[in-house]
């Protein structure tokens, strides 16, 4: 690691011979390998950007010229050369680095950013911005994988971006032909295009090998030809569509090839218009068991040994797994059910149903808003689909569904993986709108089930509404141990109880476990105590609230905003039923939560079992007072 420990600064890196570049690139991989496989991460897509993160510092001058990573999980290098490198042994813990482009720990991360098709817009108004400053002389660059082209928020910026120029955009298309697995759509098809028409390519190799014997003229003329966009280029690249837009094209270009890669940046740098480079790499090189991955190249991993690239322990029972498995029994006795995912098909457990009936499945590639529209159509049409998305990209489509989906009473089914608290990922991926959000939604019934026997029976049950939309939500990471109701009422599953309790507690979704410790904590403590689980949650039940409406003490928990939650809705309807209990909500704060292990921020927040003790114990002081 003898040249990575010289750099410090993106300037250190514009001192470096070519065999040094070589060298620094072999460096950073096995840095990366080794940090990553100790504290988990996206390692596949930074293994890929090496030669390109390399390139774009020494071309660009950050901070000065803003690069921009669309989306975020590509940028270890960036972090790397920025002077971050001693910190990685942090990287994904608490207080440590984050996984993502953060504001807090360089002035080299513009944006925070972890939602992909996002970057370009960034882009647009930061170029805006520099041209009305009279800072014309500032370029700004995006990063953009080839997954993140399908989604729609891209192609508004890219049409804005191309109406004016006289700002310097440099779009960089990083195209491994993959998001998280190999990207699909008519966009891909293009590029794949591009990737194959060689014949450019080895004229272009001929007439450098030619050109560069020339004296003095040589290099000159092998410029201009490797810097035409009309003619002889478009003869053997299709490259027109995106010209006709009213963009510079520049590519492909090898993502490996330092020189190459600077040669290109330059020419996008001095041009002065908006221009974009497509740049060709491979996600995972230089790691052998990323390259014979072929489902995602290691695109995000655990804590693995770094020679073989296997987990160090063993995968336990995740709800993803168990979701995976009931869709696909579902499959075989539903033949109208269908399943939906926006470029994410195996992190959402859908690559089991599509293996069993690859006709029934659709990636529509990073574009939430559409998968939900396009949902309602199949619905209309007589299907029922199933929706499986991360609940933090939800946000993206709500008015999809509110006014596609509900608007329509179409039977869709929204199934939200990593729901609540996630952790690791930080504030753009912990889970923690949807239940706030799907509460507004007029007709929706949403589910959230304790365990995995419960998930599979609302699941069960989701597909066969047909008068509106309907959401299963459960979190990230292993199953809890399955906790059996002592009995099961019209307003849900009583599952603790004491001697005519006082205190109920309604415990929404994931954190049953937590709830029922509590429960037992308070009952050690003399109090007399309830636990019901709802099950589904949405639309609160008037029989959940004719049952709470003597308690004296009403606590809810849940996985998600306190404010707007279900919480809140119980408290509301106890209220306009002129009920006396009192009522404790407990959720997660409206705050923006840093990134750390979700046992840890579960503990913070006061949702393990002993703070809901505390919380629980402190109102009944409050009231004997």
């Amino acid at each position: 690691m003898a040249i990575l420990q010289r750099i410090k600064s993106p300037a250190d890196l514009r001192e470096l011979s070519p065999e040094e570049l070589t060298e620094l690139s072999q460096e950073i991989r096995e840095f990366l390998v080794a940090e990553v496989s100790r504290t988990g991460g996206h390692l596949g897509p930074n293994l890929g950007v090496v030669e390109l993160t390399l390139a774009l510092h020494r071309v660009f001058e950050s901070p000065r010229d803003p690069i921009l990573w669309d989306t975020g999980h590509q940028s270890y290098v960036h972090k790397i050369v920025t002077g971050r490198a001693g910190d990685f042994a942090t990287l994904r813990k608490e207080g440590g680095l984050s996984g993502y482009p953060s504001r807090d720990e360089s002035e080299h991360d513009f944006i925070e950013n972890s939602h992909a098709s996002t970057a370009l817009s960034y882009a647009d108004g930061l170029a805006k911005a520099f041209q009305i400053q009279g800072e014309d002389d500032r370029h700004v660059v995006a990063v953009v994988g080839d997954g993140a082209l399908t989604g729609g928020m891209t192609w508004e910026a890219i049409n804005n971006i191309a109406d004016d120029t006289t700002r310097s955009v440099v779009i960089v298309v990083n195209d491994n032909e993959r998001s998280y697995s190999p990207t699909i759509g008519g966009l891909a098809n293009h590029l794949a295009t591009l990737r194959t028409t060689r014949s450019y390519e080895r004229f272009l190799d001929w007439g450098k090998s030619v050109l560069e014997k020339t004296p003095v003229v040589g290099g000159p003329m092998y410029d201009a030809l490797h810097g035409m966009k009309k003619g002889i280029k478009d003869m053997v690249a299709p490259q027109g569509m995106f010209e006709d837009l009213g963009l510079k094209y520049i590519g492909p270009i090898d993502g490996h090839n330092i020189q190459d890669l600077e040669f290109a940046f330059q020419r996008a740098r001095d041009f002065g218009s908006p221009v974009i480079v497509h740049v060709i790499t491979e996600k995972g090189r230089g790691y052998a068991p990323a390259e014979m991955d072929e489902a995602d190249r290691f695109h995000a991993v655990g804590v693995v040994d770094p020679d073989t690239g296997k987990p160090i322990t063993a995968a336990a029972r995740t709800w993803t797994s168990e979701f995976s498995e009931e869709l696909v029994a579902i499959g075989d006795t539903h033949p109208e059910v269908v399943a939906i995912t926006a470029a994410m098909l195996a992190p959402t457990g859908l690559d089991g149903f599509k293996e069993r009936f690859p006709t029934r499945t659709f990636d529509v590639g990073i574009a939430e808003q559409h998968a939900i529209t396009s949902a309602v159509g199949m619905a209309t049409a007589g299907l029922h689909p199933v929706v499986a998305i991360y609940s933090t990209f939800l946000n993206r489509a709500f008015d999809q569904v509110v006014m596609d989906c509900a608007l329509h009473k179409a039977g869709v089914t929204i199934v939200l993986d990593r729901a609540g608290i996630t952790g690791d990922d930080g504030a753009s991926h912990n889970g923690m709108w949807d239940l706030s959000i799907m509460r507004v939604v007029p007709g929706l019934q949403l589910a959230a089930p304790r365990d995995g026997l419960q998930l599979r029976y609302a699941l069960q049950r989701a597909v066969t509404i047909t008068d509106g939309p309907s959401v299963v939500r459960f979190p990230k990471g292993n199953l809890p141990d399955p906790v059996t109701a002592i009995r099961t009422e019209s307003y849900g599953d009583v599952l603790f109880e004491t001697e005519n309790p006082e205190i109920t507690i309604v415990s929404i979704g994931g954190l049953v476990a937590e709830v029922m410790s509590a429960a037992q904590m308070l009952s050690s403590q003399g109090l007399r105590v309830r636990v019901i689980d709802p099950v589904w949650a949405l639309p609160v039940a008037p029989e959940l609230i004719s049952e709470l409406a003597n308690a004296s003490i009403v606590v809810t928990v849940e996985d998600g905003l306190v404010d707007g939650g279900i919480g809140e809705a119980i408290g509301a309807a106890l209220h306009n039923g002129e009920s006396t209990a009192s009522v404790l909500c407990l959720g997660v704060p409206k705050k923006f939560l840093p990134h750390a292990k979700r046992v840890k921020l579960i503990h913070q927040l006061g949702l393990d079992g002993s703070g809901i003790a505390l919380s629980v114990s402190d109102r009944v002081r409050a009231i004997v007072r």
